[in-house]
């Protein structure tokens, strides 16, 4: 009996809060205000995303063997396959400073650019590890 007394008086007082309040109204803007000029926004050109080559896709692999003429890696999601890619002119003198460096080691992780069926290599990244 006592809940029903407590839940009734509180529902009475909830519905007497709510009728008491006055509603809220935007707020109206003073005669002879002035309206201020709206926000003009830019688009940044870092923040669009690189133009893909079309047909071109990666492929993310191990490396096998590596040199400054040919990479030949195994496919992470197929470990079965082995694919052997040549690089492009502006690669070749990328890869040959790689090599100078130390290059690419059995068993790095490598993702390489290339053209649908294509076995040139477009682009190669990944760290390369340290020669033992």
């Amino acid at each position: 009996m006592k809940s029903y007394r407590i839940a009734l008086a509180a529902g009475i007082a909830a519905a007497a809060l709510g009728l008491s309040t006055p509603p809220a109204h935007a707020q109206a803007e003073a005669v002879g205000t002035a309206i201020a000029a709206p926000i003009v926004v830019h688009t940044v050109d870092a923040l669009k995303p690189k133009p893909k080559l079309p047909g071109s896709e990666w492929l993310k692999a191990r490396v096998i063997h590596a040199d400054a003429q040919s990479i030949t890696v195994r496919e992470q999601d197929n470990g079965m396959r082995i694919d052997t890619f040549t690089f492009t002119p502006p690669l070749k003198d990328k890869m040959q400073a790689r090599v100078d460096k130390g290059g690419y080691q059995y068993g790095d992780k490598v993702k390489i650019l290339h053209q649908h069926g294509q076995t040139v290599a477009l682009k190669v990244s990944g760290k390369p590890s340290k020669p033992i």
